[in-house]
């Protein structure tokens, strides 16, 4: 069988690794070649499901046509036809065909930015192609490609195994199996099911445990799960709770509206105006306050939020995640290279000797293999033996690798973890040839590292024929294995690791057992009471500089930030107290907690001691949950980082799961609502930040919608219950609503952050669309609006001017009021004069284009016809302006007196 006809193959299970290598024409030494991979490409296309087809933009264009707002609308036009006003007709049809145009723009623009966002979180794989590893996109993947895969990796592609060590699939997906299910790279027979075939693995389950190297034998809509048709549809993402109450809130709105058009008829009756004009009126008044603009403007908001994260490190996978980040009022973060730098250097050692044991300096920084070790103030000779048998096991029992500089002046580079990285710098700096160390002792079995039991052991044979185990682990979890006739050096080991710890250096523990006792089946139990002590290595990992303000910037903003470790709680609460995470002046939470001392907490002491808690220490992944379970019990609004596969549990119940984009496994990817790229903590207080400035910029398009809507209402309302004509056209309405108000309310939405986000208290979950704050806002603005436009109205009116210029005069002013009345609404507390008037380059163009199409139907003869409108002369302007501007100077007032009560009350 050729490479072409592979995908019809069902029956990879059944085959050798051998069989499977020479039908698909693979190499397991080197995985495919270049060339062979874009020959593949080119037959089968990219390692994809497929996704629902785009909506065309006709459908897109008509789906804007499905809104009860459309609907009153056109039946204003059939209104206006029948009275044969045709003219009024035109211009309403156009309005809707304008606002289905805008509606569809933003519409397409909000699809290909969530979709340019879902190609930056996408799924990576490690794969051999050319004989060196590569890290790829999931979707280059092909037949005959050679992955590799560890604890934590997704399954992209369904593979065949070619070798394995302690390889447990999560496959709950695909079969429906509860539990992980072991794997190896013997065939099985044919006739078994897919829940029994061991020497697969499956594109859509994960990777529980081991590593191994498999074949890929399907992509795409060839693999298992592409043939289940239900899996292959994207299904849509469920409605925010924000979207949600958006919603209920437009619903309440429209309520308001058809009372206040039966209020409007009623009125009008009662004043025996024509019922045909007092119908367009009211119908346009209903318009008015229908928030059209306001699900456009979410959509935006949300986008434009989700780019700025993006372009800061922090890419959204749950649109849920923006809207809960305001809220945050607790972050969980991991310390080693979150608000670490994870680069990890071995400063120390300690090595078991009589009395308290020899300590031992270790010179040199980074990844380069140079530096000395000094015992006190004598450079240690290389043939040392205790150094030599300590330094052995920590190359051989890693899977990290040495890159030497490429060029002269480059740096040396790591593959694999940091902390593996600096024992085998450490080996080298001790002048140890790595290659030839790990040739001459082979690696014959191995258990990797698991996070439960934090040890990883590898058996070797050595040059001699003998076989040698090598363990490292965290020290406590070494020492419980440890012989007992080294009661003295295991004592010892532990005063000198909490010494380590309290120095914030990492420690590890590095023990050997002098036979092949090793069993890969029986875990690491097999070797309690039987390791041998080597030494001690304390690591430090210098804080990220950037942490420490991005903490105090925590604290500012009501945000409680708690370490959440895997390392030894002296180690943790000396950074925890370097970057002001614990407090150790008591003003403020200042106590480490231990996996263990978790593990005897009931539920209710844990709640009582959490406000205490800085830092928890050793923690298991399940304990994270329980960490997180108690916070939300609490009444906290949590974001919880992790990075590994069993951190998924907890990623999935914080309300912010955030996984790491760097050392973060697919799994932890998955289950997270936010990927930050750099693995920084700073990164995840900007994502908050950014959280709440896209509530905020709503917060300010409903009360620019609410305040204007309103004082248009109560302008209508004076001219009926005072005796005046109708002070604006039903077009005019129309033109205020969908065009002076649309060019203007998207663009507030993208306003940049007011600078004073993080010196504020968490949005409160609950927090009310239109709350008090608002509400008082609005109880300025409409009566100021109201009071200009209707004010200039009468006074016009009383000075026997004709009925359309006045109307033209005052639907001039509205138009303006709302002009001055957006720029109001960009902040509560700042002045809207001065450089604020242009760091929003997109409402700046919106208030042009406003200006543009009003000049446009002043001054252009088919617009006056059309709107209803005279010409005015340019010299009216001015005075026009002047007395619109009342609504930015009264709103001015009330921001300086607001500032000033801050000021006061923050002395």
């Amino acid at each position: 069988m050729g490479m072409s006809d592979r995908a019809g193959f069902e029956h990879w299970h059944a085959l050798s690794a051998a069989e499977v290598l020479v039908r698909l024409q693979g190499n397991a030494a080197s995985g495919l070649s270049s060339a062979q991979v874009a020959r593949l490409t080119a037959r089968h296309g990219p390692n994809v499901l497929p996704e629902a087809p785009r909506r065309a933009l006709w459908r897109t264009f008509l789906r804007q046509f499905g809104s009860p707002l459309i609907y009153i609308l056109f039946a204003a036009a059939v209104l206006a036809v029948a009275l044969g006003h045709h003219g009024d007709a035109g211009v309403i049809l156009a309005v809707v065909v304008v606002n289905a145009l805008i509606g569809s723009f933003q519409e397409g623009r909000a699809e290909r930015s969530m979709a340019a966002l879902r190609r930056l979180s996408s799924l990576h794989v490690r794969v051999l192609r050319d004989g060196h590893e590569q890290v790829v996109e999931a979707r280059e993947l092909v037949p005959g490609d050679l992955v590799l895969l560890a604890a934590g990796d997704a399954v992209t592609a369904d593979a065949r195994l070619l070798e394995a060590a302690q390889l447990q699939a999560a496959e709950a997906a695909l079969t429906g199996e509860s539990v992980p299910v072991a794997k190896s790279p013997a065939e099985v027979p044919e006739a078994n099911g897919l829940a029994d075939r061991h020497d697969m693995v499956y594109s859509g389950t994960h990777i529980t445990s081991g590593r191994a190297r498999a074949l890929v034998v399907a992509t795409g809509v060839h693999t298992e799960v592409g043939r289940i048709a239900g899996l292959t549809e994207r299904a849509e993402e469920p409605k925010t709770p924000l979207e949600r109450r958006l919603e209920g809130f437009g619903r309440a709105l429209v309520a308001a509206a058809l009372g206040m058009f039966v209020l409007v008829v009623l009125l009008g009756l009662w004043r025996a105006l024509p019922l045909p004009q007092v119908l367009m009126v009211a119908i346009s008044q209903m318009v008015s306050m229908v928030p059209e603009g306001l699900p456009v403007a979410m959509t935006i908001a949300l986008a434009v939020g989700m780019q700025r994260m993006a372009s800061r490190g922090a890419i959204i996978r749950r649109l849920s995640a923006v809207e809960t980040l305001g809220s945050t009022t607790v972050i969980c973060s991991d310390k080693t290279g979150t608000l670490t730098r994870n680069e990890m250097t071995a400063v120390e050692l300690w090595l078991p000797a009589s009395g308290a044991g020899r300590s031992v300096a270790v010179g040199g920084i980074g990844y380069a293999p140079e530096g000395t070790f000094t015992e006190g103030a004598l450079v240690m000779p290389p043939g040392d033996a205790g150094l030599a048998a300590l330094l052995e096991a920590a190359a051989l029992c890693n899977d990290a690798e040495l890159v030497p500089p490429a060029r002269p002046g480059d740096a040396w580079a790591l593959i694999g973890d940091p902390t593996e990285g600096a024992l085998l710098v450490l080996a080298a700096k001790a002048g140890s040839p790595l290659a030839a160390l790990r040739e001459a002792a082979p690696r014959e079995a191995e258990l990797p590292f698991d996070s439960d039991s934090k040890l990883m052991a590898t058996r070797h044979r050595m040059a001699s024929g003998a076989c040698r185990v090598m363990i490292k682990g965290a020290p406590e979890a070494v020492l419980r294995l440890s012989s007992p006739a080294e009661a003295e050096a295991v004592q010892g080991a532990r005063a000198a690791a909490e010494a380590m710890a309290a120095r914030a250096l990492r420690v590890l523990a590095l023990g050997t057992v002098d036979d092949d006792a090793l069993d890969p089946a029986a875990g690491f139990e097999v070797l309690a009471g039987r390791v041998r002590l080597l030494g001690l290595v304390g690591q430090i990992d210098p804080p990220r500089e950037e942490v420490k303000a991005a903490v105090a910037e925590c604290r500012r903003a009501g945000i409680r930030p708690i370490m959440v470790t895997g390392d030894h709680k002296l180690t943790g609460l000396a950074i925890a107290r370097e970057l002001g995470i614990a407090r150790a002046d008591g003003d403020g939470p200042g106590r480490a907690v231990d996996g263990l001392e978790l593990e005897r907490m009931g539920e209710a002491e844990l709640r009582e001691a959490l406000p205490e808690i800085a830092v928890f220490a050793r923690v298991q992944p399940a304990q994270k949950l329980r960490i997180v379970q108690a916070l939300q019990a609490g009444g906290e609004v949590v974001a919880m980082t992790g990075d590994g596969v069993n951190d998924a549990p907890a990623l999935a119940r914080a309300d912010v799961g955030v996984a790491m984009g760097i050392t973060g496994t697919e799994v932890a990817k998955s289950a997270a609502k936010i990927v930050i790229t750099d693995d920084n903590f700073a990164t995840i207080v900007g994502a908050v930040e950014q959280g709440r400035v896209v509530y905020g910029n709503l917060k300010k398009v409903i009360l620019y919608l609410f305040a204007t809507s309103m004082a248009e209402v109560l302008v209508l309302l004076l001219a009926l219950l005072g005796g005046l004509p109708l002070p604006l056209a039903a077009v005019q309405i129309l033109w205020i609503n969908i065009v002076t108000e649309g060019t203007v309310t998207v663009n507030l939405v993208m306003d940049p952050p007011d600078g004073d986000e993080m010196r504020q208290r968490p949005v409160p979950r609950d927090d009310r669309l239109l709350g008090w704050p608002l509400l008082q806002r609005v109880l300025l603005m409409t009566p100021m609006i109201a009071a200009v436009t209707f004010g200039w109205f009468a006074w016009r009116l009383s000075q026997g001017l004709p009925e359309e210029l006045v109307r033209t005069e005052t639907f001039t002013v509205l138009a303006m009021c709302q002009w001055f009345n957006v720029l109001n609404c960009q902040s509560a507390t700042a002045s809207a004069i001065g450089p604020r008037l242009v760091r929003n380059r997109w409402l700046a163009a919106g208030l042009a284009l406003s200006v543009a199409l009003q000049a446009a139907v002043l001054y252009v003869p088919a617009m006056n016809t059309l709107f209803h409108t005279v010409p005015l002369p340019v010299g009216s302007l001015l005075p026009l302006l002047a007395l619109a501007s009342l609504v930015l100077w009264a709103e001015e007032a009330r921001k300086l007196t607001a500032r000033h009560v801050r000021r006061r009350s923050a002395r």
